[in-house]
C-alpha cells in the first residue's frame, strides 16, 4: 500500500525534469500500482476542479492531459501531482475558464494539510509557482501542443434528451437515469478509458449501463436505441 500524498514541499523541491538517462516514452505496461496511483490522482483533479469552481468540461480536460501525458511518460520519471497541478493550469486556458496560479497552489495545499492556513507568498511559494509553469511547458512539448480534446459530455446530453422522449414520462422521473449516466461519465476519468474510446462509445456506454441499473426498458424496435439517436 502507498503511502500518503505528498506535501508541496516535495512537490517543489523534485525536480520537473528526471535526470539523465530515466526518462522514457509510455509504452510499458501499466501495473495495478500505477492504476491505483492515477486513480487517486485523478480523484485530486476533480476535487481541486470542484473547489476552484472549475465547470465539468475543463476538469475533463485537466483528467484527459494527465492520461495523456502519461501515455507518454513513465510514471517514475515524474511528480504526478506537479503534473495534475499543471494540467488544472493548463485545461483553464484551453477551456477559456483562466484559473490563477496562486489559487491551484493554495487549494492544493489545503488539499495535502487539511485545515492549514493560505501560503504566504514567500520564496517557497514562488519556486513551487516555477515548478508548475515550468511543468506546463514540458506537458505542451510532451502533446507535441495537441491539447484540444472532444469529450463525450456533448453526446451524453443529445442521447439523455433522445431517450427521454421514448421512455414513459412517469417511470423516467422514478428513476435517477441522467444523474447516473452523469456520475458514471465523470469515473470514466479516473482511468484511461477516456481515451482509449471515442466520446460517443464512451456516452453510450454510460447511458446504456445507467438505463440497464434500473431495469428501464425502450420500445423495441427494428434498430437499438442507440442506433436510433445516433
Amino acid at each position: 500500500m502507498e503511502g500518503p500524498s505528498p506535501s508541496l514541499a516535495v512537490l517543489r523541491d523534485r525536480p520537473v525534469w528526471p535526470a539523465a538517462g530515466r526518462r522514457q516514452s509510455g509504452g510499458e505496461a501499466e501495473t495495478d500500482r500505477d492504476m491505483k496511483k492515477h486513480f487517486r490522482v485523478c480523484r485530486f483533479i476533480m476535487e481541486t476542479g470542484v473547489k476552484l469552481g472549475m465547470r465539468s468540461v475543463p476538469v475533463a480536460t485537466a483528467c484527459v492531459l494527465y492520461h495523456r501525458f502519461f501515455q507518454r511518460a513513465r510514471l517514475q520519471a515524474y511528480e504526478p501531482y506537479l503534473v495534475a497541478m499543471s494540467c488544472v493550469y493548463l485545461a483553464g486556458k484551453v477551456e477559456e475558464q483562466h484559473t490563477r496560479t496562486r489559487d491551484i497552489i493554495n487549494v492544493s495545499h489545503r488539499y495535502f494539510n487539511s485545515g492549514s492556513v493560505t501560503l504566504e507568498c514567500d520564496k517557497e511559494f514562488w519556486d513551487l509557482r516555477d515548478s508548475v509553469v515550468q511543468c506546463e511547458l514540458l506537458i505542451l512539448r510532451q502533446l507535441n501542443f495537441h491539447v484540444s480534446f472532444e469529450h463525450p459530455h456533448k453526446y451524453l446530453l443529445h442521447y439523455l434528451m433522445s431517450v427521454k422522449s421514448l421512455v414513459n414520462r412517469h417511470a423516467w422521473s422514478r428513476t435517477p437515469v441522467a444523474e447516473t449516466s452523469w456520475a458514471l461519465l465523470r469515473d470514466c476519468y479516473h482511468g484511461a478509458m477516456c481515451i482509449r474510446h471515442t466520446p460517443q462509445h464512451i456516452a453510450i456506454a454510460t447511458l446504456h449501463l445507467a438505463l440497464d441499473s434500473y431495469g428501464v426498458e425502450l420500445p423495441v424496435g427494428e434498430r437499438e436505441w442507440w442506433q436510433a439517436v445516433k
